[in-house]
C-alpha cells in the first residue's frame, strides 16, 4: 500500500520474493508507472510499497505459485488533496459484526497526520479509537447496534473521494442481547447451472470418462463432467478466466470420444462479470414468515456459479423455485423480524451493491427451541472373541420380523442374536472373530431400517469426528402431537465430545435422553402443537451431517388411525410393471395423498381413484430397481404403518454390502487425482451416488473394476471434504468420509478456497458383480444414430432373397443385433449379417412363408430406429 508499513507475511519463505514481483498486478486508473515494491524484511514479512500517480479505487491483485493469498484482491481509496496523496483501505470500510471491533486505516504524508479528521456516523453513538504511526492511522470502532455506519474521512478540512465511506454492520451474537439458542446464522444456496457448458454430445453413461481442458495459456488441468436434463455431456463447472480457445479433451479408455477435442472459443462476453447480473426483489427490505422474490438475470454475465448468503440472528429458507436460460427466481423467508445481510455473488465477486442491508419486518413466528445436552465418554474399546451389544429402540416393529448381522472385513457374514425387550428396545449381541471395520445390519421385514448400516470397530477406534454421528428413526422422518416421538443416536465412532440435541418449532419440547453403554443415546421428544420442526443435532458444537433435520409434526392422528391399505405387494415389484392396491377409510373422512420415495431420490406421486364410498385404488409404476418408500397419508397424517417399504427388482440392494476404501477418503492433495474404489460386488445393481463437499468444485471421474467401482477426484483448493457415498439413496458403511487436503508438496499452490462449500456429485447405474468374477469389457453406443435403410425393410417375396444395408458410422461401440421371426412365430432360417466396411453391414434374408413378418434391430441395448420393422410378403 502508499506509504504503508511492511505487510504481514508469517513464515514466508526467502525464496517467494521473486515470485511476487512476478505475479503482482497493481490495477488502478492509471496503471503506468507504478513500480511497486517488494522488499523481504528478513522476520517473515514482506513490505510492498508503491506510489500512486492518480486518485480512485485501487486494487492490489497479490499470488504466491498461481493462487490468490487470502483477502486478494486488496481495495484501497487514493486521493490527492493540497498536494499530498491520502489512502484509505481495510474492510471495516465495508461492513463488519455488531459487537465486535471494525477496523480500517487511512495513510497520509509523513508528519501530516494532526490534518486527518474522522467521523463516524450510525444508529447510535460511537466512540473511535484512534492510534498514529509515522504516516498510518490505524481506527478501529465497536458498533453495538447493527445498522448502516458512514464513515467520514477528512484531511485538512476537506472531505476525501469515496467518504462517507457506506459500512453495513449486520447481526453478531455477542453485539445485541438475543434470546437462548439463538445467534449469528448463516444460510446459502449455490447454484451452478450458469456455470454448466453443454457439448450437445449424448453418452448413456459417464463412467470410464475422464476429462481435462487445455488452457489458452497451454495448461491443462481436469474438469468436472456431468450429464444436463437433456442427457447431453457437459462441462460441470466451466469459469473461464481469460479470452482464448478452450479444448476439452474426453477419453474413454484412453480413446478420444467422438468429437473430442471439443473447442470453446472464449471472449469478453463469456467471462464472468458480476457487474452484469440483473437483480430485481426486494433487496432492502423483506417481511419474515413469507417468501420475498427475486429475479436474478445471468444471461449476459458469462459463466460463473451464482451464490446467495443470507446472514441474521435467525435461519432463513432459500430455494431456487425457477431457472431457464441463465434466468433464475429465488425465494427466500427469514424466519424472523430484524436485520440482515444478504450477500449475492457471482463467480465468487459480489453484485453491484452486494452486501445489501437487509431490513426485514413482519411479525415474529413464535418458534420456540428447547436444547438438551450430553457428554459422550470415549467408548471402550472391543477385542476380537471379545461379547459385543447394540442397544436401539425401533417403535412400529414387530420382533418376529427383526434381523441383525455382522459382516467383517473380510466379507464373511453372521446373523446376531437379538433380545426383544419392552417398549420397542432391542439388544444385538455378536462376538467378532477379527480386529478391524466391522459393518451392523438391523433390518425389519428384510429391509433396513432407518440409520442402518451401522459401523463396529474392533480393536483401535478410528479418529473419529462429527461426521461419524448417525443418527436414525422415525422421530427424524415423521412427528404426531402428544406422543414421544423417537430416535437413536450412535457416536461409538465419533469419540468423546459435547452432544447437544435441540427442537425448534411452533411450541416447546420435552426432551428426555437414555442414557445407554457403549456410545448409544436414545432421544423422546414431545410437542404441542402441529406443524414443521428442526431438530438440531450437534456435536462438539458442529452440526453433524443432515443436521437440522426438518420434520413435519402432525396433529393427532385420529380419523387416520382407521384407514387400512389391502392387496400391496412389498416384493417381486418390476420395473415399468403398474403395481395397484386398495385403501379402505373404514369411516374415516378426508383427502388421501400417496407418494413414492424412489431410490434415486426422486418423488413421484401415485394415482388415485374412487372406487366406492371409502374405498380408493392407488397406482403407480415404478421406473427404478431398488427399495422404494410409499407415503400414505389422510389430511397429512400418515396412516399406520406408513411409509412402506416396497422392494423393487429380483435382487435387493444392500448398501450393507457395500464398501469403500483408498487413501483418497481421508488425505489428498491439489492438482492431483486422489483414488478410492466402491465394492459393489455381491450387493446387487442400483444407483450409485458419489458427493464430495468441500472448499472447491472437484473433477470427478469413475472407472468400472472388477469389484465395483474407481472414483478420482481433484479438489483445487486445500481444507476439508466431505465425502458421501449413497447406495439406493442410503448412506454405506462409513459414509461420509473426511478428507484431508493438502497443497500439492506443502508449497501452498491451489486456488483460493470458495466462501461457499462447493458440492460435486457423480451417479452411476452399476451392473450386478459377483465376487472374485472378473468385468467384461462393456460396449456403450446411441441406438438412435443407427441408420437402417434398404428396400428389404418394406416388402418381401417369398424364396426371393432381399437386402437393406445398417449403417452405426455415428452411433458409436456397441454389439449389432438382428433377428427375424416368421408368422408361425419361429425365426427365419435364413438371415445373414455381412460386414462391407468398418461401420456399415448389409443384412441379407429369405422367407418362404407368406404373412406378416416381425424384423428387429438392437444396437446395444436399445431398438434402432422404426424397430422392430413389419414386413408383409
Amino acid at each position: 500500500m502508499p506509504g504503508s508499513k511492511p505487510w504481514p507475511w508469517s513464515q514466508l519463505p526467502s525464496s517467494a520474493i521473486d515470485h511476487y514481483k512476478q505475479t503482482y498486478k497493481m490495477p488502478a486508473p492509471d496503471a503506468d508507472g507504478l513500480g511497486p515494491e517488494i522488499k523481504d524484511n528478513a522476520d517473515g514479512s514482506i513490505c510492498v510499497q508503491y506510489h500512486p500517480n492518480k486518485g480512485g479505487r485501487h486494487e492490489v491483485q497479490m499470488c504466491y505459485e498461481g493462487c490468490a493469498v487470502d483477502g486478494s484482491p486488496f481495495s484501497c481509496m487514493v486521493d490527492q488533496i493540497d498536494g499530498s496523496y491520502v489512502t484509505a483501505f481495510g474492510a471495516g470500510l465495508v461492513g463488519g459484526m455488531s459487537g465486535q471491533m471494525v477496523s480500517f486505516t487511512v495513510t497520509a504524508k509523513q508528519g501530516s497526520l494532526s490534518k486527518l479528521d474522522v467521523k463516524v456516523d450510525g444508529p447510535t453513538k460511537t466512540d473511535i479509537t484512534r492510534k498514529d504511526h509515522g504516516d498510518k492511522c490505524d481506527i478501529s470502532f465497536l458498533p453495538m447496534t447493527p445498522g448502516i455506519y458512514n464513515i467520514i474521512v477528512k484531511y485538512n478540512g476537506k472531505e476525501m473521494k469515496g467518504s462517507p465511506f457506506v459500512s453495513k454492520v449486520s447481526v453478531h451474537e455477542n453485539g445485541i442481547p438475543l434470546k437462548p439458542g439463538e445467534g449469528r446464522k448463516r444460510s446459502q444456496l449455490s447454484l451452478g447451472n450458469s456455470s454448466e457448458y453443454s457439448l450437445k454430445v449424448l453418452e448413456t453413461n459417464v463412467v470410464d470418462l475422464v476429462a481435462s481442458v487445455k488452457l489458452p495459456s497451454g495448461a491443462i488441468e481436469p474438469c468436472l463432467l456431468k450429464k444436463d436434463s437433456e442427457g447431453h455431456l457437459c462441462v460441470g463447472s466451466f469459469a473461464p478466466k481469460s479470452t482464448g480457445d478452450y479444448a476439452i479433451h474426453i477419453s474413454r479408455d484412453e480413446k478420444a470420444i467422438k468429437g473430442s477435442p471439443f473447442h470453446i472459443k472464449v471472449g469478453d462476453k463469456e467471462l464472468a462479470h458480476a457487474s452484469k447480473v440483473k437483480v430485481t426483489g426486494p433487496t432492502t427490505k423483506a417481511t419474515a414468515n413469507e417468501p420475498n422474490n427475486l429475479e436474478i438475470d445471468c444471461s449476459e454475465a458469462g459463466y460463473g456459479g451464482l451464490s446467495i448468503v443470507i446472514e441474521g440472528p435467525h435461519r432463513s429458507e432459500i430455494e431456487c423455485k425457477h431457472y431457464e436460460n441463465r434466468k433464475y427466481k429465488i425465494a427466500y423467508s427469514p424466519h424472523e423480524p430484524g436485520i440482515y445481510i444478504l450477500n449475492l455473488r457471482f463467480a465468487d465477486d459480489h453484485l453491484p451493491g452486494s452486501p445489501f442491508l437487509l431490513q426485514v419486518e413482519g411479525e415474529p413466528s413464535g418458534r420456540l427451541r428447547e436444547t438438551v445436552s450430553k457428554t459422550m465418554e470415549q467408548a471402550e474399546p472391543v477385542k476380537k472373541n471379545q461379547h459385543c451389544e447394540f442397544y436401539l429402540q425401533i417403535p412400529g416393529t414387530n420382533p418376529f420380523d427383526m434381523e441383525a448381522s455382522v459382516t467383517d472385513p473380510e466379507g464373511s457374514t453372521e446373523l446376531c442374536e437379538i433380545m426383544d425387550e419392552e417398549d420397542f428396545h432391542y439388544r444385538m449381541m455378536f462376538t467378532p472373530q477379527m480386529e478391524g471395520t466391522h459393518t451392523i445390519s438391523i433390518k425389519h421385514k428384510g429391509l433396513h431400517i432407518s440409520g442402518s448400516p451401522f459401523v463396529y470397530s474392533v480393536g483401535q477406534l478410528a479418529s473419529g469426528g462429527t461426521h461419524k454421528v448417525q443418527v436414525g428413526g422415525p422421530g427424524v422422518e415423521k412427528g404426531e402431537v402428544g406422543v414421544s416421538n423417537v430416535f437413536n443416536i450412535y457416536t461409538r465412532e465419533a469419540g468423546a465430545g459435547e452432544l447437544s440435541v435441540a427442537v425448534e418449532g411452533p411450541s416447546d419440547a420435552l426432551i428426555k435422553l437414555e442414557e445407554r453403554p457403549h456410545g448409544f443415546l436414545g432421544v423422546a421428544y414431545k410437542v404441542k402443537v402441529a406443524g414443521m420442526y428442526d431438530i438440531h443435532i450437534k456435536f462438539n458444537d458442529a452440526h453433524i451431517p443432515g443436521s437440522p433435520f426438518r420434520v413435519h409434526i402432525s396433529p393427532d392422528s385420529g380419523v387416520a388411525r382407521n384407514v387400512t391399505v389391502h392387496s400391496l405387494k412389498d416384493r417381486g415389484l418390476q420395473v415399468d410393471k403398474a403395481s395397484t392396491f386398495t385403501v379402505s377409510y373404514n369411516g374415516a373422512k378426508g383427502t388421501l395423498n400417496a407418494c413414492v420415495r424412489t431410490p434415486s431420490g426422486g418423488h413421484e406421486d401415485c394415482f388415485v381413484q374412487e372406487m366406492d364410498e371409502g374405498l380408493y385404488g392407488v397406482r403407480f409404476i415404478p421406473k427404478e430397481n431398488g427399495v422404494h418408500y410409499l407415503d400414505i397419508k389422510l389430511n397429512d397424517h400418515h396412516i399406520p404403518d406408513s411409509p412402506f417399504a416396497i422392494m423393487v427388482g429380483s435382487m435387493a440392494a444392500d448398501p450393507a454390502m457395500v464398501l469403500a476404501h483408498g487413501d483418497g477418503l481421508e488425505r489428498g492433495s491439489t492438482g492431483t487425482k486422489n483414488k478410492f474404489v466402491v465394492r459393489t460386488a455381491g450387493a446387487g445393481s442400483s444407483f450409485l451416488a458419489v458427493f464430495i463437499e468441500g472448499p472447491s468444485k472437484c473433477a470427478l471421474s469413475c472407472r468400472e473394476v472388477d469389484e465395483g467401482y474407481e472414483f478420482s477426484y481433484t479438489p483445487f483448493a486445500s481444507g476439508k471434504y466431505l465425502i458421501t457415498i449413497k447406495y439406493g439413496n442410503i448412506n454405506i458403511a462409513g459414509s461420509p468420509y473426511q478428507s484431508e487436503v493438502t497443497a500439492r508438496g506443502g508449497s501452498g499452490s491451489g486456488r483460493k478456497p470458495s466462501p461457499l462449500n462447493e458440492t460435486s456429485s457423480m451417479v452411476v447405474e452399476t451392473v450386478e458383480k459377483r465376487p472374485g468374477a472378473k468385468s467384461l469389457r462393456r460396449f456403450r453406443g446411441d441406438a438412435s444414430k443407427v441408420n437402417v435403410r434398404g428396400p428389404g425393410l418394406k416388402k418381401a417375396r417369398c424364396n426371393a432373397t432381399q437386402s437393406f444395408t445398417i449403417d452405426v458410422k455415428d452411433a458409436g461401440h456397441a454389439m449389432l443385433c438382428v433377428g427375424m421371426v416368421a408368422p408361425n412365430g419361429l425365426p427365419e432360417p435364413e438371415l445373414m449379417v455381412k460386414k462391407n466396411n468398418p461401420t456399415q453391414y448389409t443384412v441379407s434374408y429369405r422367407v418362404v412363408e407368406a404373412g406378416e413378418h416381425t424384423l428387429c434391430i438392437r444396437f446395444g441395448d436399445e431398438e434402432v430406429p422404426g424397430s422392430p420393422f413389419s414386413i408383409a410378403t
